[in-house]
This record gives structure tokens, C-alpha cells and sequence, in this order.
């Protein structure tokens, strides 16, 4: 292995065949070929048996794998047969599932996989990090992950987080010297790892080893990977499932001892019986059934370009009370654009949207030339020299590589006739101190070839005026500047809804050729002001609309000057739109004084992303469950603490988008919306599901119960009769309203509580409800059958097809937990529904006349008018179930 670390940049670059320009792309095309992708090996993933031996490893399984082996040493093969098929068709069920949900992971992954900035052809492009190659020149800046091994060749300020390597907490600061042989991965102060994150400054480096050959790749697996999480939904059912179990064996040992001692059965007859009573309450499809539940929610979010990390996101969306989210690119379109320029007192408006360099300049509603504007020019020059961004032409428009409001101003630079690469050229940047937001400001040097030498800096408004000594007037004059006119100016632009951005310059001696803060203290000339639009985007103020009709408060949080802020909450319709906190009142107020002005207030402006934290916490604290938005290194605490975090995938750093548990594939507020409606819209569809397939379980053991309480010799249900109800009602009619779409009050009804359990008081009633109207039904005409003469297998024939049609008429009664399924909706509204119902009809024809189920099942053929009476009584469900719903609605109406 080549020790990177301790060799000169030059060598490097001679080795390597580059240079600080980069690759051409036909040279990093050809070398992809050699090298491969920059991609780490997959991780060893579990063996397809292995995977489907563990789909066996639950306690309502074990149960029924006993009740097999003890009906084989009975002698009841076909018993055995029915029940191991029932469990082996379980598994199947999810291994199958599990398969599809390793494949979304994948695509989660490839969805999330890293970009990088880099030099090829001499220009600045972003490119996916799989194809970077030994040789490429890649830029850094804080909030990246570094793509690959690196040798640093410049660096500003840049400190890396290299825990994942070397286990160190704190960040390393790097420099450009090479360092001995023999140092270890953490003294390598010159190299910069891949899967590592960039928590401070910029830098430059060339790639030394891509792939496998990269330090992370030889020891460790893909840093963050999606990671696969099981929910509190699921760890709730599962300790209701072991309480279940325990419940149902308890019944079973009481109905056991019941019959033997006092109803004098057999002990085998009464074993058997007590087998048909555990198979009749074990919900065995509920456990796959909830998974495809939510994995379902997880593909339609996707499809709404909202990408779940963590599953207990899916679960939490529907509790959000409260979104704090960022404004740029998320409430707004994220293509700043050059509205104004405030120069000597002269406002001059620029026409024009997007990053399309055409538009027209004007004073006072008069076109002017600005090619014959000397403060325009200069404004426009050092707004191009103090700037990294790239603009580019492409088939779909014109794009900005790199940050979008440099972008608007080099815009803006173009409609005044400025050639932006002669510019550079003929100005090149000597050094510089990047953007961050602790001090507001970007500076740059720069030498020209007539030997002169000046610091552009470019940032907000109050801190530029307080290091300026003097204003470019009339004729570009320098005048002493006047504080109270620049700041009446920022107001102004502000109101108006734009961000503000102040220009200044000051000339040094030509032999300088570094830059540091002190050089920034004062002395420099104000040349203007840029106030820059950021419009809000159409469909978030339609979101923010539906937000407030589901009783989701939107506040909204921006480093923006606080007019700006104000005006555009004011276009989002935002509640309180007439407030606003700023990052100096967070600091200045205590945390009490804090707590009551922020369940009041919307708007938080000039705020820096530790305030983040704070306003999550207090949320909180008042019993909101909270939603962030974040793209930055510095979002990460507020996404990590926030109930639900939401990082940008477009804009956002991988440090957020790994701290997140959604990342939003368009940045847009509105897929926050839809992902909000698919959340409780999941939650919905899963008590459905419960309440759908419990009461079944119920019935089923409420009829052996009785049965053995009336002392019927001759259950109305055998064990295999009811494994083939559950499973197939369960793989039908309970898996379809996993497909059901919102319900019409979804997003006008309130969160709901987090912490409330899935299972309440009233779903408990409306469980033991539907269980005893199955109960009664089914064994009612159980005994009406016998009655009449009818033979055991023709009366059991009756009870299954009778629990059946219940469960098909209740399915419709399920398809709505609030409001009523007297509709044309209840019926069409879900084709899946009519699918299941159809193929289950077909199922149950088969089991009632095919002769090689009767064997297996101990059926017979029954008469149509037999069907007339099993589909009245079955019927009787939906109208006593809607009549239930909507007494319910009546006293809940009353009560409010």
C-alpha cells in the first residue's frame, strides 16, 4: 500500500498523473473502468434458509407447532397436516415480505448514497460518488461526507469527524503537510477518510483509493446504513401477543379440566377440543399482516418522495402536533433570484426568475443601460469574485452548482453584461474565509495582474456595516459610511419579503497572501446592498392550509432578517404571522420566559442551528410532538431529539440525512404534508386490520367455549376447519385493507395520542361486540341445522361458511373506523376489497364442494337455500355494527 500521508502533494500528484485542475472526463471515464465503482463490498447478508427459519420464531407459533406434534401422537394426521400447513404458509408469508423489504432497503440506500464536488475539465461539477476515481480533485465543505481516501493538498479552517475510523470523539483539524511513515490512521493529519463528515471549514483533495481500497472499506462495512428498526407498534403487539398466549392457554387448561372432570368428555376428545380453542384465539396472519401494513405505508411515502429511514416514523406521523421547518428550498422554491440593488441611495430592480440570466434592469419603472452604471458594474464584479458557486447550461435549463444564493448573484451579474470567467481571470482568488454561520460573512482576496490586491466580503447586512469606515457615493466616490441609511435600506428590502445581502471591499498591499479574521475587523468601503426573493412554493401554502385543518401547527424557522420572515409567513397564512423571536431574544430570554413565547409564536428568524435544539426542546416539554426539518452538520441535535426528524435530500448534508428518520427527495414542505396523511393514514389501516381479524379469533372461541359449556360432544368447528378460516380470510379480506386509501376526515381530524395504545377501551368493546354476534350466528345455525336432521359434517359445513360471510360483511363495517359504510365509497372505494371478497367466495366453494377439500376438512355439499340463510344471518353484522357506530357517534356528539 502507497503511505499517502507522508508524501508531497507533488509527488501525489506525480504519481497519480493529475494535478490541482483534475481530470479530463475522458481520462476519469477510462480510469472508472480500471478502479470500478467507488462503492464498499456489500455487507454478508443472511442465507435465504436462515431467513425463512426465523420467520418460525414466535410464541403463537410455538404454540401451534405444539398442538401439531400432539395432535400426530393422537393420530389425527390430517389435523397435523392442516395446522403445519397453516404455519409453514405463515412464514412463506414473511420470508416473502422480508425479501421485498431487504430490496426497498437497497433502493433507500442507492436513493441516499453520497454526491460529491469536484474538479474535472478544470470546472467545479457535482457528481454521484460512486464514480469518483484515483486522480479526481474533490472539494469539501462543512456538513460533507468525504467520498473517499483523500490527500489534502488545501484547507481552510477544515476539521473533520473521524470517530467511525479512529474512535476519537473530538474533531480532527487537518493541514496540507505530509506526516511520518509510520503514523497511525489518526495522526494523519493530511489525509481525509472516506465516510467520514466535515464538521468545519473547506478543503481540497485528491482521491488516493476508492471503494475497498479505502481505509473505512478494509475495516468496516458501509458507514451508516439504513438501518431497519423494529417499532413501538411492533413491540407493543408483540408483548400483547405473549399476553395473548399466556391467556390462551390458561382458557384452553380451564375448558380442558371443565370438560374432563364435570362434562365427563374423553381426555383425548377434550385435548382435541382444547387444540380447536387455542388454534380459534391465536390470530396467526396478524403478525404478517401488520408488517405488509406498514411496509405498504413505506412504498407509498416513497412514492410521495418521502423516504422512511427508521420505521417508527411511519407510527409517529400520525401524532405530530407540531412542523418546525426550515424556509428555504422547503417553504419556498429555493431559486433566489436578484430582485434589487440598493447602491448610493438608488434602488434598481432587476426582472427576470429563476437562474435564466435574462431580465431587464430598472429605475423607477425606466429601463437603464447597466453597462453605463459604474456602481452596478462594481456591485456585480465582487459579487462573482466572492462567490463559489457555478452557474451551468443544460438540457433542462440553467442549474447552480454549489449555493443558490450565490447562484442568484452571479445571475444577476450576467443580466448587468458581466463575463464571469473573465472576471475570475483576470481577478484570481488568493485566499479565503469561507461562509459559516458564526460570523456571517464570506471574504475572499484577490490580486489583479496591475499588481493591486483587495478583500471582497460578502454577508449580512449588520455585520458588514459594522466593519465598513466608508460608502461608495456619486461618481464612486468613498464618503463615511452612515450606519442609519444602511439599515433603513435593509428594512426596506426586508418588508418586501427579500434576503439582504451587503457587498464591500478594501484595498491591501499587493504582497499579501493570506487571510485572516483580523483582516476583516475594518476599513473596508460599502458597495451595496443585493435583496434577493425567495418565493414561497404554491403547494406549501396549500399544505400549510391542510396543516392547520388537521391540527398541525407549521412554525416556521430561517436565518433571514425577521421582516423578511414576517413577510413571507404572511404569505404562507401562517397562524401567527405578526411575531416574530430571533436568535438574539432566544439567547437574551430565560428559558421559562422563552417556553410560554413559543406556544404562541410561528416565526423565529436570524436563528442559528444550536437554537434548533432549544425550541424542540421546549415543544416538548409542553406536550407537542414534534416534526424538524434540517439539512445542515449543525440540524443533527434538533433531528436527533425532534420526535420525527426530516432531512433535505436534495440539499441536505449526509450528516443530517443520517440523524434524520425521513429524508424528503424534493426538499418540498408539501411531501411533509402527504407524508403526514400517509402516516395516519397507516395507523388507520393497521386498527383496521386488528379489529378486522380479532373479533374472528374471538368468535371462533367464544362457539368452542360454548360448546363445551352446553356439552356438545360434537364441536361446531373442528381444529382444521377454523386454521383454514383464519388463513384464509386472513390472506384475502384482512391483507386488502392494508390497500385502503385516507379516509375523508384524515387530515381534519386531530393528532392523535402518542402514547395512547393501539387497542382502546372502545376497540376492546367493539372486538368483544363483533365476537359474540359471530358467536351466535354461527352456532345458532349450527344447532337449527342439527336440529333438522342434518349431519355433523353438513351442520360444521353451515358454521364455516357462516363465519365466513360474517367476516365478509364485517369487512365493509372495518373499511371505515370513523363515519358510516352506507355508501356507495364502502363499497367501490378499494378494489382490492371486491378482489379479496371474490377470491375468497371461489375459496370457499372450493372448500364446500370439491371433493378432495370435504375429505380433508370433513365437509359437504349444502343447497342454495342453506346459502339464503347463511348470507341473511351473516348480513345481520354490517346493520348491527353500523347501528353500534352510530350510537356511538350520538353520545360522543352529545357529550362534546
Amino acid at each position: 500500500m502507497e503511505k499517502w500521508h507522508s508524501l508531497d502533494i507533488e509527488t501525489v500528484f506525480e504519481k497519480l498523473d493529475t494535478s490541482a485542475e483534475g481530470l479530463s472526463d475522458k481520462e476519469a471515464h477510462k480510469r472508472l473502468k480500471k478502479f470500478g465503482p467507488n462503492r464498499l463490498p456489500e455487507p454478508k447478508k443472511r442465507s435465504a434458509f436462515i431467513r425463512f427459519l426465523l420467520q418460525f420464531n414466535d410464541i403463537l407459533i410455538y404454540v401451534l407447532i405444539a398442538a401439531a406434534i400432539v395432535t400426530a401422537l393422537l393420530g389425527h394426521w390430517v389435523d397435523t397436516g392442516v395446522i403445519l400447513g397453516v404455519v409453514i404458509l405463515n412464514a412463506l408469508i414473511g420470508f416473502i415480505q422480508e425479501g421485498k423489504a431487504e430490496d426497498a432497503l437497497e433502493a433507500i440506500k442507492k436513493m441516499l448514497s453520497p454526491t460529491a464536488m469536484v474538479l474535472r475539465n478544470g470546472k467545479q461539477l457535482t457528481i454521484p460518488a460512486e464514480e469518483l476515481v484515483p486522480g479526481d480533485v474533490v472539494l469539501l465543505q462543512s456538513g460533507d461526507r468525504v467520498p473517499a481516501d483523500l490527500r489534502l493538498f488545501r484547507v481552510k479552517g477544515l476539521q473533520i469527524q473521524e470517530a467511525a475510523l479512529t474512535g476519537e470523539s473530538l474533531p480532527v483539524e487537518k493541514s496540507i503537510e505530509p506526516v511520518a511513515e509510520e503514523s497511525v490512521v489518526a495522526d494523519r493529519k493530511s489525509m481525509a477518510y472516506s465516510g467520514t463528515i466535515v464538521t468545519h471549514g473547506q478543503g481540497a483533495g485528491v482521491v488516493v483509493a476508492t471503494g475497498a481500497e479505502t481505509e473505512i472499506g478494509r475495516i468496516s462495512t458501509m458507514v451508516g446504513e439504513v438501518e431497519k428498526l423494529s417499532t413501538p407498534l411492533l413491540a407493543q403487539m408483540s408483548q400483547f401477543g405473549r399476553w395473548l398466549t399466556v391467556a390462551i392457554l390458561f382458557v384452553a387448561a380451564a375448558a380442558f379440566a371443565f370438560g374432563y372432570l364435570l362434562r365427563g368428555y374423553e381426555a383425548a376428545e377434550m385435548f382435541l377440543a382444547s387444540v380447536g380453542l387455542a388454534v380459534a384465539a391465536i390470530p396467526e396472519g396478524l403478525p404478517a399482516i401488520m408488517t405488509i401494513t406498514l411496509a405498504i405505508g413505506v412504498q407509498k411515502m416513497a412514492k410521495r418522495n418521502a423516504i422512511i429511514r427508521r420505521l417508527p416514523a411511519v407510527e409517529t406521523l400520525g401524532a405530530v402536533t407540531v412542523i418546525c421547518s426550515d424556509k428555504t428550498g422547503t417553504l419556498t422554491k429555493n431559486e433566489m433570484t436578484v430582485r434589487n440593488m440598493a447602491v448610493d441611495g438608488r434602488f434598481f430592480e432587476i426582472s427576470g426568475s429563476g437562474y435564466d440570466p435574462h431580465g431587464e434592469v430598472k429605475e423607477a419603472d425606466k429601463g437603464v443601460d447597466p453597462l453605463q452604471e459604474p456602481l452596478l458594474q462594481e456591485i456585480a464584479k465582487y459579487s462573482v469574485l466572492c462567490n463559489d458557486a457555478e452557474l451551468q447550461e443544460g438540457e433542462d435549463g440553467w442549474r447552480v452548482h454549489g449555493d443558490p444564493m450565490e447562484g442568484a448573484l452571479l445571475v444577476a451579474a450576467m443580466k448587468m453584461g458581466v463575463d464571469i470567467e473573465l472576471v475570475r481571470k483576470e481577478n484570481p482568488r488568493i485566499d479565503l474565509i469561507p461562509f459559516e454561520s458564526e460570523h456571517k460573512f464570506m471574504a475572499s482576496l484577490h490580486h489583479t495582474h496591475t499588481k493591486e490586491a483587495f478583500i471582497v466580503v460578502k454577508g449580512a447586512p449588520e455585520v458588514l456595516v459594522s466593519i465598513c469606515d466608508y460608502q461608495r457615493g456619486a461618481d464612486a466616490k468613498e464618503e463615511p459610511i452612515e450606519g442609519a441609511f444602511w439599515h433603513s435600506r435593509v428594512e426596506e428590502m426586508a418588508k418586501r419579503g427579500e434576503r439582504v445581502l451587503g457587498v464591500a471591499v478594501k484595498f491591501v498591499e499587493f504582497g499579501k497572501s493570506a487571510l485572516t479574521f483580523d483582516d476583516v475587523e475594518g476599513g473596508f468601503v460599502m458597495v451595496g446592498l443585493c435583496g434577493m426573493i425567495d418565493p414561497p412554493r404554491p403547494e406549501a401554502i396549500e399544505a400549510v392550509k391542510a396543516c392547520k385543518k388537521a391540527g398541525i401547527r407549521v412554525k416556521m424557522i430561517t436565518g433571514d432578517h425577521g421582516a423578511t420572515a414576517l413577510a413571507i409567513a404572511k404569505r404562507l397564512e401562517l397562524e401567527n404571522c405578526e411575531e416574530v423571536i430571533s436568535g438574539e431574544q432566544i439567547e437574551a430570554l430565560s428559558r421559562d420566559e422563552l417556553a410560554k413565547r413559543v406556544e404562541r409564536v410561528d416565526v423565529y428568524a436570524r436563528v442559528s442551528p444550536e437554537h434548533k435544539l432549544v425550541l424542540v426542546e421546549l415543544l416538548q416539554e409542553s406536550g407537542e410532538v414534534v416534526a424538524m426539518t434540517g439539512d445542515g452538520v449543525n440540524d443533527a441535535p434538533a433531528l436527533k431529539r425532534a420526535d420525527v426528524g426530516i432531512a433535505m435530500g436534495q440539499s441536505g448534508t449526509e450528516a443530517a440525512k443520517e440523524a434524520a428518520e425521513i429524508v424528503l427527495a424534493d426538499d418540498n414542505f408539501a411531501s411533509i404534508k402527504h407524508a403526514m396523511e400517509e402516516g395516519r393514514t397507516v395507523y388507520d389501516n393497521l386498527k383496521k386490520a386488528i379489529i378486522f381479524i380479532l373479533p374472528t379469533n374471538g368468535g371462533e372461541a367464544l362457539i368452542i367455549l360454548g360448546a363445551i359449556l352446553f356439552g356438545f360432544h360434537q364441536l361446531p368447528l373442528t381444529p382444521v376447519q377454523i386454521l383454514w378460516v383464519n388463513m384464509v380470510t386472513a390472506v384475502t379480506l384482512a391483507l386488502s385493507l392494508a390497500f385502503e386509501p385516507p379516509e375523508p376526515d384524515v387530515m381534519s381530524r386531530p393528532p392523535r395520542d402518542a402514547k395512547a395504545p393501539i387497542i382502546s377501551l372502545y376497540l376492546l368493546w367493539r372486538i368483544l361486540f363483533v365476537s359474540v354476534i359471530l358467536m351466535a350466528g354461527t352456532f345458532g345455525l349450527f344447532i337449527l341445522e342439527q336440529k333438522s336432521g342434518a349431519s355433523i359434517e353438513h351442520a360444521r359445513t353451515v358454521a364455516v361458511n357462516t363465519l365466513v360471510m360474517f367476516e365478509i360483511f364485517y369487512l365493509f363495517n372495518s373499511r371505515f373506523l370513523h363515519g358510516s359504510s352506507f355508501s356507495l365509497r364502502a363499497l367501490t372505494g378499494n378494489r382490492y376489497v371486491l378482489g379479496a371478497v371474490g377470491v375468497l367466495v371461489l375459496l370457499q366453494l372450493s372448500f364446500t364442494y370439491l371433493p378432495l377439500l370435504q375429505k380433508m376438512f370433513g365437509t359437504t355439499s349444502i343447497d342454495a337455500a342453506v346459502w339464503l340463510k347463511i348470507v341473511v344471518i351473516a348480513s345481520s353484522v354490517f346493520f348491527l355494527v353500523e347501528l353500534e357506530k352510530y350510537i356511538v357517534e350520538r353520545f360522543e356528539r352529545k357529550g362534546s
